[in-house]
């Protein structure tokens, strides 16, 4: 980590120190627990804490180091104690590897094997936030200005709202510690304490961002890219007020008996639909902002405006992001037949592909009947029978013109975000000085039998791989992986407008905006009947999130905070028939293209939120458990 560099020169004792707070409430003790920790210091050495503020490079450390709890959002298939897993464990994606994402999918995991126990980090995080915060006004390194002082601070500070935000997201009403650190002096008793209310916690959230933006820069210089700038405030203020809205937090009757010890109800009894303004309102001072603009391709190509989107590093799109290898995500996304070090272990589910509207705008599968068959809108063109001769729109070959192949209807005639996110069998995979067809089927050049390193459903994600690199030869580049940008503002404030003023003419205005760059047709164009028609907009307006916002970790939540889980995150996960037999690496077998389920996941009431861990239930007996576990 980037701030190990201080432990010698604390001189921790580490063992005494982690063996007391180990029977703490994880809520509200940190950095004890780490030998990492700049804070894990004996009182005979006050003054070597104190010299961490007489020198700038030291607290420029220490603000790193708050930042080293930030979450890595891009590595899907990380096998550490924190793994993501907000992909595999939604309905748009399946990887193949043996993650904790799949403790989820099936029902196996519970408050004694949580799949992604990031609490005590975040709370880790927060805690050094706050060290940092109480400890920047009386620095006294001579090359720091007062003016850098509150920027430092600021940052900080966006960093423990941002922690906190993590927290909300996975268990909703947290302990929320405000501005002052724990006195480890008091009794176990003393420091057990209840979870605030959801309210208290989103309004703790929210201030501290308000805060924030009131100080941190409209931009930040370019060797800044990625520190929190005002826009990032807003933009995660507009998130977390369109959650709050929503129907998880928004009156849930499932959370009308979840209390305190002491009777303190933790969830909103009632419905409020003055959240919905608040919540478009958020989103409105974003899109206001001259800083962002949606990313669109010099060329003009929908498909390139897409797929350059997420490929040209700090456009004006990016609100907020985070800098980081290629390789983290390409490796686990390129079919195994490019070559390198490619696994191909990570795919769109085939509800995923299902999602992607024609290039009529119409969407070609307006549901599942009880057997699982697709319901077909005959008005879109769409068909899953037979084959095309089709040339794919991103195809670009070195030499010559891109090639017409044989292509099987179902991916014929799609919207331009399909072909710049997914890829299906029998396409060609791009990349520099060379080209492969891409063979999922049983034992063909990216399918099972040859290897287990394969994908589940005979596609692999095509978003965020670079034509130009040669994957073959392990070159992964580098991505300003997503974590808010205009194009989900945009998705924010319709959705939100359309909840309590359906008519309001900013809804078609900025859902076209989104469909223009998509290249799709005018939604009032396709669909005319939604013009005005509450519950019929809404449909639409989560379909061009789920494709817009495909594979950048939104899938999982908004699913949940809609309460759709029962019938999208529950049931058999289909994609193409992957165990046909190939005769060659390269040719995709006709019978590989039929619906396949590849497993059936579980999904209870009690999902929607995680469990908090029983360890720290048996450490702070003032912890209520959340619903279900």
């Amino acid at each position: 980590m980037i701030y190990v560099f201080f432990v010698n020169e604390l001189k921790m004792n580490i063992m005494k120190s982690s063996y007391k707070i180990f029977l703490f409430v994880l809520a509200i003790v940190a950095l004890f627990t780490s030998c990492d920790s700049y804070l894990d210091k004996q009182e005979d050495e006050a003054m070597t804490f104190e010299k961490i503020w007489k020198n700038r490079l030291n607290i420029e450390r220490y603000l790193s180091n708050v930042w080293g709890f930030m979450p890595e959002e891009s590595n899907w298939a990380e096998t550490s104690p924190n793994p993501v897993v907000w992909e595999g464990a939604s309905d748009a994606t399946a990887i193949v590897f043996d993650r904790p994402h799949r403790w989820i999918n099936f029902g196996t995991w519970g408050p004694m094997n949580i799949p992604r126990d990031s609490y005590s980090r975040n709370y880790n995080g927060i805690r050094e936030a706050t060290i940092f915060i109480q400890n920047i006004d009386n620095a006294t390194a001579e090359n720091l200005t007062e003016d850098e002082k509150v920027q430092f601070k600021a940052e900080a500070r966006f960093a423990r709202a941002y922690y906190y935000f993590q927290l909300f997201k996975m268990y909703g009403p947290v302990i929320v510690l405000g501005q002052d650190l724990i006195d480890y002096n008091q009794t176990l008793e003393q420091l057990s304490v209840p979870r605030n209310t959801l309210e208290e916690t989103i309004d703790f959230i929210v201030s501290e961002l308000e805060a924030c933006a009131e100080t941190l820069p409209s931009e930040q210089p370019s060797i800044y890219y990625g520190k929190p700038t005002k826009g990032a405030c807003y933009a995660i203020i507009s998130r977390i007020r369109l959650y709050e809205a929503r129907p998880l937090f928004n009156g849930n009757a499932l959370y009308s008996n979840v209390s305190n010890p002491d009777g303190t109800l933790l969830f909103p009894q009632s419905y409020d639909q003055n959240k919905w303004r608040v919540a478009a309102e958020a989103a409105k001072r974003v899109i206001d902002m001259p800083q962002y603009a949606l990313f669109e391709d010099p060329s003009g190509s929908p498909y390139k405006s897409y797929q350059n989107l997420f490929l040209q590093n700090w456009n004006r799109e990016l609100i907020f992001a985070r800098m980081v290898s290629g390789r983290q995500m390409l490796a686990f996304f390129v079919p195994r037949g490019a070559g390198g070090t490619a696994y191909g272990g990570i795919g769109p589910t085939q509800q995923q592909v299902d999602a992607y509207a024609m290039s009529n705008g119409r969407y070609p599968v307006t549901g599942y009947n009880s057997a699982g068959e697709p319901i077909i809108d005959r008005a879109s063109g769409y068909s899953e029978q037979g084959f095309t001769t089709f040339t794919h729109p991103l195809d670009q070959p070195v030499t010559g013109a891109a090639r017409q192949k044989r292509t099987f209807n179902m991916y014929v005639n799609r919207e331009p975000r399909f072909y710049a996110s997914v890829m299906y069998s029998g396409a060609d995979w791009i990349y520099m000085n060379s080209n492969v067809t891409v063979n999922f089927a049983f034992n063909g050049n990216s399918g099972p039998g040859l290897s287990h390193n394969y994908s589940m459903t005979g596609y692999s994600v095509r978003k965020y791989c670079d034509p130009s690199l040669n994957t073959a030869g392990n070159q992964w580049g580098t991505l300003t992986f997503p974590l808010a940008r205009l194009g989900e503002i945009y998705l924010n404030y319709v959705e939100a407008l359309n909840e309590y003023d359906a008519g309001n003419p900013d809804i078609l205005y900025y859902l076209n905006q989104i469909r223009r760059r998509a290249g799709v047709p005018n939604i009032e164009d396709v669909y005319p009947d939604a013009v005005g028609n509450q519950q019929e907009m809404r449909e639409l307006i989560r379909r061009e999130r789920r494709v817009e916002l495909a594979f950048e970790n939104q899938r999982y939540f908004d699913t949940r905070t809609w309460t759709i889980s029962p019938q999208v995150d529950r049931g058999p996960m289909q994609g193409m028939n992957i165990m046909e037999q190939s005769a060659n690496l390269h040719t995709t077998p006709d019978n590989f293209y039929q619906r396949t389920v590849f497993e059936t996941r579980v999904f209870e009431n009690k999902h929607y939120l995680f469990p908090y861990s029983q360890a720290e239930l048996d450490r702070n007996k003032q912890i209520t458990q959340n619903y279900g576990w």
